[in-house]
């Protein structure tokens, strides 16, 4: 259940009319009220003798009754109570009683307060209320109001217990402002999918990422044809910024400008700026794991920037999993970065799901805990580097490695998930989990045509080396190793097992190292996991395109020029044959 307070209003009447009017669109049946402050009042629904003017004077009266000069002139309150779609339909003394607890809650009219605000709760949908309410009490006085929507989201949560609903994630403060109604309907009578406060939020993230100065943001802004107004103090400091679309007008055909802290707390100036600030001391994880940041070359390829994006996605797994609170809050969010870049230079197939999963981690992003920026690097880079190199076509090495990246991703939005849940960050724990279900419908369209050629050409593996494999596989995995020989993908991870030994690598140790890395019950398919850890760690390349022969001989694979210029984790068996 979602209750949503909207802006305070001036005529009491428009607001009446427009809750027993057909709607936008003839969405508005049967209005009629459900409660009021008075059993007696009016009902322009269904009293056909009954008048909107009448209920609006009645609700007023406490207003007009003062001197016009101590009148508040923003005096009309309403509150809007949703239930969730698949909740039941509540008949309407369920909807009173609500009502007269939202307003219990939120001080307008408190239980058994005989001089309370007059109000009217009006039901004209199945799913929701709307309870308008005049901010002047029947003493005269004005009410004791005080952040009246976290208390409604509180009594909200309450409710959906008493009534068995659907239960609501409840919010922290640190969730980005949604539209309002108003900005919906305009949105809809101009033919737009989204809001301008949406569209302006989704460009703003996608120049940010991977920027590295402001003078790169605002570059990125313009090229995405915003209208920018610059706030600059008189020293000519910049101070913030606001930014509109072209054709986004008000009634006197002027730009409607947003600045970024309107947008979400975190795209205000000062706080994007804490992106680009690298202190020189990073804590080191408690597992000890190596993470120096080298300085990165240019991007060759989207390839290549995939490779060194998944590999800074494994870096960033380890953070979350085992740094301090303020780190891991930073690679939460710097993945989001990541996602925005690859969403903004996916193939066609894939770039709906990767735009719904960046769309949904930009909630996953904020908390309360502030994040502490500097390790953050290699993600931030590899943002800057997808960009920089351009968009994918799909398929190759491109959907290769697009395939490696985005089930790499898929596990950091579940560590992030499991990060968020542990800190009793509901919003941003279901925020994480809808971002995985994305990835994971993003990946099935990425990998169908890699997997298909790995799987035909371990479908042609000599069988004695099948065999090999397969007992390789329960040596090391034996818990895990029917289920992974029952997948679909089994013939894909054997190809891939036969892969890194005609490479030169031990199999046995670069299966223990790829199984241990993290879990691998919350994957669909341990094989296709462990076909790209392997892959990835290996130095092969991500699609068995061009590979040659099949698995007879014992020959090395050419390696792609990406490929061969990524240094892979050394086991202690591969350091010690090296040797």
């Amino acid at each position: 259940m979602i209750p949503s307070l909207h802006k305070r209003g001036g005529k009491t009447v428009g607001l009446i009319r427009y809750l027993y009017g057909p709607g936008t669109h003839e969405e508005h049946t049967d209005p009629h009220l459900v409660a009021a402050f008075d059993p007696l009042t009016p009902d322009p629904g269904r009293d056909p003798k009954a008048t909107c003017g009448q209920l609006q004077r009645l609700l007023d009266q406490p207003v007009n009754a003062l001197p016009v000069d101590r009148r508040p002139k923003k005096h009309v309150w309403h509150l809007s109570v949703r239930a969730s779609p698949e909740d039941p339909i509540l008949p309407d003394e369920d909807w009173a009683a609500i009502a007269r607890r939202m307003l219990t809650a939120t001080g307008i009219a408190p239980d058994g307060d005989d001089a309370a605000c007059r109000w009217a709760a009006v039901r004209h949908a199945d799913d929701h209320i709307h309870i308008i309410a005049t901010l002047v009490r029947d003493d005269g006085r004005r009410p004791r109001l005080h952040n009246e929507a976290r208390r409604a989201q509180n009594e909200a949560r309450r409710v959906e217990a008493d009534y068995r609903l659907r239960r609501v994630a409840p919010g922290d403060g640190t969730a980005a402002k949604r539209p309002t109604s108003a900005e919906r309907r305009k949105a809809e009578r101009q033919g737009r999918d989204r809001t301008a406060r949406e569209e302006l939020r989704r460009t703003v993230r996608h120049a940010v990422a991977g920027a590295t100065s402001e003078e790169e943001f605002f570059s990125r802004l313009a090229a995405a044809g915003l209208l920018i107004r610059k706030r600059v103090a008189p020293s000519g400091d910049l101070l913030g910024y606001k930014i509109a679309l072209t054709d986004d007008r008000n009634k006197d055909g002027e730009p409607v400008f947003y600045s970024g802290s309107k947008l979400a707390p975190d795209l205000s100036l000062p706080r994007i700026r804490e992106r680009w600030a690298l202190p020189a001391d990073a804590a080191v994880p408690a597992d000890g794991s190596e993470l120096a940041q080298p300085v990165l070359p240019d991007v060759t390829g989207p390839a290549f920037a995939r490779r060194r994006a998944t590999a800074a996605t494994w870096q960033a797994l380890l953070i979350i999993d085992h740094g301090d609170d303020g780190s891991a809050a930073a690679q939460i969010a710097a993945a989001g970065e990541v996602l925005d870049a690859l969403a903004q230079t996916s193939a066609t197939h894939t770039r709906d799901q990767l735009r719904e999963a960046a769309s949904a981690f930009e909630r996953a992003g904020r908390s309360h805990i502030r994040a502490v920026h500097g390790r953050d690097r290699a993600l931030r880079q590899a943002a800057r580097d997808l960009v920089q190199s351009g968009t994918a076509l799909g398929r190759g090495e491109d959907g290769a490695t697009t395939a490696m990246l985005i089930d790499m991703a898929f596990f950091l939005a579940m560590a992030a998930a499991n990060w968020h849940a542990r800190k009793h960050h509901s919003q941003q724990a279901d925020a994480a989990q809808r971002t995985a279900e994305h990835l994971r419908a993003a990946y099935q369209a990425a990998a169908t045509q890699p997997m298909t050629l790995l799987r035909r050409r371990g479908q042609h593996l000599d069988p004695r080396l099948r065999q090999g494999h397969a007992a390789l596989l329960h040596q090391v995995l034996p818990d895990l190793a029917q289920r992974v020989q029952a997948e679909p993908a089994w013939p894909a991870l054997a190809a891939t097992l036969d892969d890194v030994h005609r490479a030169g690598h031990d199999p046995a140790a670069l299966l223990t190292e790829a199984a241990r890395r993290r879990e691998l019950d919350s994957a669909a398919s341990i094989s296709d996991v462990l076909v790209w850890r392997l892959r990835r760690t290996a130095r092969l390349p991500a699609l068995a395109e061009g590979l040659q022969g099949t698995g007879s001989g014992g020959g090395r694979h050419p390696r792609s020029p990406a490929a061969g210029t990524l240094r892979a984790p050394r086991t202690a068996n591969d350091a010690g044959r090296r040797r």
